[in-house]
């Protein structure tokens, strides 16, 4: 095995354009996955039948599908049911998003179920509304509660994120490959590309755990 980087030093500066553009899918469906798995996990407690079993059944069919199949069905999809052509970026971010809401709901709700159920009653008890008591009081609590998981969940979606390049996003992987064709060197752009994806990972790991101690000083 001959493997020859200096191949491919000319092209590190245009892979790693491709970080921009993987950490900006990745922030938005974060954050439309936090959002909705928020609105889930609310469901899935409630009491309205109605409201918890399209919850469990959302969570269900994005957990159990494939997520590169979810992509492929809102980018292929939608132009062919809907007559309306989704760009690819805007594919990734939703793809992204519902599937990250369905795991994020389970982690929310095993956060609020954590909170010592007390806090709830004394809170309807002294008449405080349950969205208030929810928003100020439980949701807060929770979130301390389950940061690891949440910045697991972060993670995952930023390896995952390399399948964009099925539809033609120009992200890491997609760069590191158009390199590899470009000078017959896909073996040592590909690993490249993945070095590239494990320093994310490993400064990722380091914010969460930064967060997560201050976030513990504070109590």
């Amino acid at each position: 095995m001959n493997l020859d980087f200096t191949q491919i030093t000319s092209s590190i500066p245009y892979i790693l354009q491709g970080i921009g553009v993987t950490l900006k899918i990745v922030g938005i469906a974060a954050m439309i996955g936090f959002f909705l798995g928020t609105l889930l996990a609310i469901c899935k407690i409630g009491k309205v039948k109605v409201l918890t079993w399209f919850a469990d059944f959302y969570t269900s069919i994005f957990r159990g599908t494939p997520l590169i199949l979810q992509l492929l069905i809102i980018y292929y999809g939608t132009p062919q049911l809907l007559g309306i052509q989704v760009e690819a970026y805007i594919a990734a971010i939703l793809a992204f998003g519902l599937n990250s809401g369905a795991y994020i709901s389970e982690i929310i709700r095993a956060g609020i179920l954590a909170v010592d159920r007390g806090q709830q009653e004394a809170s309807l008890a002294l008449g405080i509304p349950y969205s208030k008591m929810m928003k100020d009081i439980i949701l807060p609590q929770a979130v301390k509660n389950i940061l690891p998981a949440l910045v697991n969940e972060f993670i995952t979606l930023t390896k995952e994120s390399a399948i964009v390049t099925v539809i033609g996003i120009m992200d890491i992987m997609r760069r590191s490959y158009i390199v590899g064709g470009n000078t017959y060197r896909y073996f040592e752009s590909l690993l490249f590309a993945g070095f590239v994806y494990y320093i994310m990972v490993v400064v990722l790991t380091m914010l969460g755990k930064l967060i997560e101690k201050r976030m513990s000083r504070s109590d």
